[in-house]
């Protein structure tokens, strides 16, 4: 008795957590009113995004992403890192959040299928089995695109910050040949990042991919109305580059003097091929202890494939 409860309170209290989180309550007038002085003071006026998206969706997944987007605007739901992987990565949120529900429901079909192979194989299983199973396989088929989208932005991310590394021994190379700040990135992309033959941009999955979006973020600069080194912090928020967030911050206090701004990058880039050095001793580390673990493995089981035979026949005497 006492464990039906126990169970009948849990669920209980994860119908209502459910129910609160899918329709939250109406915020206060207090809350209302502050939200309309901060938005009349321009603190929350929204930024429009420096980089395009490069995905093409269909009008059928554009159109149930778009409805998934705003049920998470009204609910406050920002998912804050997603939105950055996906913009590195050049893909919408709602072409995602369509995928998402879109494999969920797929993963739902495994329950008919399931029920018609019991059926066929004339086991006596209850419906319970298939039932939870199936909703077990649409869980994993909705997660599994958070899974793809971290582990290719982490590769991205990595390659990115390497190229960010590039890109200030090129602003400083500039600054040194007497060029100011603003010109200096924009030379330093322009030769990090040179268009392809036929008058198209650089393929994203080239080497010069990161230049290209560093490239297009100046450029939007000036059509948003920023400075350059704004359009490098807007950059590093929009795709989680605090490399990015950290030069923007440092190019704001001291754009005047060329002479610190030059210190500062050449400081910076070795600092980043540093960590980026310790990064891949660290791997090469890992790696070599993976392989030693596996010779180890392989000796042991090729003793007792020696040891075996003995072992049976003094056991057997």
């Amino acid at each position: 008795m006492n464990a039906t409860v126990f169970a009948g309170g849990v669920l209980g209290l994860g119908l209502f957590l459910l129910i609160r989180a899918l329709f939250p309550p109406r915020p206060g007038l207090v809350k209302q009113l502050a939200a309309l002085e901060r938005a009349r003071a321009g603190e929350e006026a929204v930024r429009a995004p420096l980089v395009a998206v490069d995905e093409e969706v269909s009008q059928f997944r554009q159109a149930l992403g778009v409805r998934l987007a705003r049920f998470y605007a009204a609910r406050g739901w920002e998912v804050r890192s997603i939105r950055a992987d996906l913009t590195l990565l050049g893909k919408s949120f709602e072409g995602f959040l369509a995928t998402k529900v879109l494999l969920g429901v797929s993963g739902l079909l495994a329950f008919p299928f399931l029920v018609g192979w019991l059926a066929l194989m004339g086991w006596g299983v209850s419906l319970h089995v298939p039932f939870w199973s199936a909703l077990l396989v649409s869980v994993v088929f909705f997660l599994l695109p958070d899974a793809q989208i971290r582990r290719d932005a982490a590769v991205r991310r990595r390659d990115f910050r390497h190229a960010v590394g590039a890109f200030l021994d090129l602003v400083a190379m500039n600054l040194a040949g007497g060029r100011g700040v603003p010109e200096s990135l924009l030379m330093a992309v322009s030769v990090g990042s040179p268009a392809s033959p036929n008058g198209s941009a650089a393929d994203s999955a080239g080497s010069n991919w990161a230049m290209e979006r560093i490239r297009e973020a100046l450029a939007n600069a000036r059509i948003v109305g920023i400075t350059p080194w704004q359009a490098l912090g807007q950059l590093g928020d929009e795709i989680n580059v605090d490399e990015l967030r950290d030069l923007s911050a440092a190019l704001g206090l001291v754009a005047d003097d060329g002479a610190k701004v030059r210190s500062s990058l050449t400081a910076r880039s070795a600092t980043l091929r540093r960590r980026e050095l310790a990064e891949i001793e660290g791997k090469a580390g890992e790696r070599s202890q993976s392989m030693l673990v596996a010779q180890l493995l392989l000796c042991a089981g090729f003793v007792i494939f020696l040891s075996y035979p003995a072992a049976m026949k003094m056991l057997g005497s």
